[in-house]
């Protein structure tokens, strides 16, 4: 049985920040990057928190990321606005962006938040739970680094470019949350199999070749299955188009890694989208929502997107989460 360490979430955003920090990150950097290492941990997704903040502090102190960045903020047109992330993290950028994104919202009914010249922003939909705590449906997109084939060839174009989409309850809760990646898996899942030394299952990655594996390191040099086919690429190919074409960011064909040292800053791009349900509904939003959410609930044994999430943010609020002890040494290592 595999050793773990119970934290509670704010010791979590402590060792986070703590670690960030001592690689050279700003504290106003660092902070967004380990409230979402917490919130990220409490949501269950293990592979997106903690076991992220060493690549982190290696990316800081090779030059990958800028930990001393600040975000340049525009607003070009009355409902979009812009963040050049000047190669920082894209958390900060984020938080900036929704700044001004969030009242805008509110003000015209829908507005767009376009950044560029940014890096791996995490579990996407942290922050389209955030749009929907403030009220607004948020829509988010970001591309990564190409690692999906097209439908008929072996060389990947196109990330495992996630979207999310969360919708808010009366009460300022996110009462939905959609947060897919375009693959079978996220490919962050494939390199925490890697680490450990554990066979992926079939049908996650393919190798160099094109082939099935169940080699992660094979699959990490090859590529990885797309979710449906090609429908799946179809879903990267939309968010690229959002997250790099839309907010002129780097293309994943061409995106240094998030992984490694190699390639510098990735410059990838996030794109939002928030709108407020009241704006379009006619006042019926919440009624159709609860109705829509109560036809999965209805039926026994049904799962509603971000059912596992909320079940375990619960828990964890009151009972911590049960990290890892090897990956607690090794960023306690880098405090």
């Amino acid at each position: 049985m595999t050793a773990t360490e119970t934290l509670s979430l704010a010791e979590i955003e402590d060792l986070a920040f703590r670690a960030l920090v001592k690689a050279g990150t700003t504290e106003e950097n660092a902070r967004p990057l380990a409230v979402a290492t917490a919130m990220t941990e409490a949501d269950g997704v293990a592979s997106h928190g903690l076991a992220y903040i060493p690549i982190y502090c290696q990316h800081v102190d090779c030059g990958k990321v800028d930990g001393t960045a600040k975000p340049v903020v525009a607003q070009p047109r009355p409902a979009v606005v812009t963040v050049d992330a000047a190669t920082g993290f894209a958390h900060s950028a984020i938080d900036v962006g929704f700044e001004k994104l969030i009242p805008l919202a509110r003000e015209t009914g829908v507005a767009v938040l376009a950044i560029n010249n940014s890096y791996n922003c995490g579990v996407l939909g942290v922050h389209t739970q955030r749009l929907a705590q403030a009220g607004l449906l948020g829509i988010g997109f970001t591309n990564a680094p190409a690692s999906i084939a097209p439908s008929g060839g072996a060389k990947p174009v196109v990330g495992t470019n996630p979207f999310s989409i969360s919708a808010p309850d009366a009460d300022g809760n996110a009462a939905l949350l959609i947060d897919q990646s375009a693959s079978t898996i996220a490919k962050s899942e494939v390199m925490k199999h890697a680490r450990e030394g554990q066979p992926v299952p079939e049908g996650w990655v393919l190798d160099a070749e094109g082939q099935p594996t169940t080699d992660p390191e094979a699959g990490l040099k090859g590529s990885m299955v797309p979710s449906g086919g090609y429908k799946g690429v179809g879903v990267a190919l939309t968010v690229e188009l959002m997250a790099a074409a839309m907010a002129g960011a780097t293309l994943g064909s061409v995106a240094s890694p998030f992984s490694g040292t190699a390639g510098g800053p990735p410059k990838t791009g996030q794109f939002f989208i928030a709108i407020d349900p009241e704006a379009t509904s006619g006042g019926m939003f919440q009624e159709k929502l609860t109705d829509l959410i109560n036809s999965f609930r209805e039926q026994d044994g049904a799962r509603l997107p971000g059912d596992g999430r909320l079940t375990h943010r619960q828990a964890a609020a009151v009972d911590g989460v049960a990290v890892n002890a090897a990956l607690l040494e090794k960023v306690r290592a880098l405090v």
